[in-house]
């Protein structure tokens, strides 16, 4: 399967790269608003795999034409950049393919950081409101530390809640999910249920600040 990475040059994106370059046989393609930033972070990732043992082709688009060469696009962009995103990409999706997001929207104070949903209720929802008929959207990767997904000799050993209307989406987004060695996925339930999964975000980054040695912190479900 050929999976873009849209704002792939970023943390999030960088380390969904790595995993599914080195753990799995899936194209990844790089995506970014500069296609030079794109084929830059490509070629990083590239090397970081070899590094590893492991030779892949790793490639880098400007977003519009990374989504056009992908089955499945996950959105690694900021909650306020999301629905833009999908607008500027709308016509490189076709029917059946499917549209991932791990962003959760937060905002911070004095006291740490909370979860500031947009409008629409979650930043999934706002995806949803965004993409074309006939392209299903899955929630997922929300709780990943995405320090810890960068490193690849680092085990993973955790979770990821799934949520989605669309079973068999969300059923193919678990099992690119289960390709990344260490990592489980559980299904959460419908779009309904994202203000749940998304508010996980900000409370595991008070953990981590609040808790020496938890900086990559993540859930695992017993």
């Amino acid at each position: 399967m050929r999976i873009a990475l849209l704002g792939g040059t970023g943390d999030v994106g960088e380390g969904l790269a790595l995993r599914w370059a080195y753990h799995s046989d899936h194209d990844v393609v790089v995506g970014s608003r500069d296609p030079d930033d794109a084929h830059d972070a490509a070629d990083r990732y590239e090397r970081a795999v070899a590094d590893h043992g492991r030779e892949r082709k790793i490639t880098g688009f400007e977003n519009a034409m990374a989504a056009d060469r992908a089955e499945v696009v996950v959105l690694c962009v900021p909650p306020y950049h999301v629905a833009d995103t999908v607008e500027s990409i709308e016509g490189s999706l076709d029917d059946g393919d499917v549209l991932v997001t791990p962003a959760a929207g937060m905002k911070r104070d004095d006291d740490g950081f909370h979860y500031h949903p947009p409008s629409a209720g979650s930043v999934t929802a706002l995806v949803a409101d965004a993409a074309p008929d006939g392209v299903p959207v899955v929630g997922a990767f929300h709780s990943l530390a995405a320090g810890r997904l960068a490193d690849l000799d680092a085990e993973l050993g955790v979770d990821t809640l799934v949520i989605g209307d669309d079973a068999d989406a969300k059923s193919r987004v678990a099992g690119l999910a289960e390709d990344i060695d260490g990592l489980r996925a559980l299904d959460a339930g419908g779009l309904a249920n994202a203000p749940e999964v998304e508010s996980l975000t900000p409370l595991l980054v008070n953990v981590a600040r609040e808790n020496d040695g938890l900086g990559d912190l993540g859930v695992s479900f017993r």
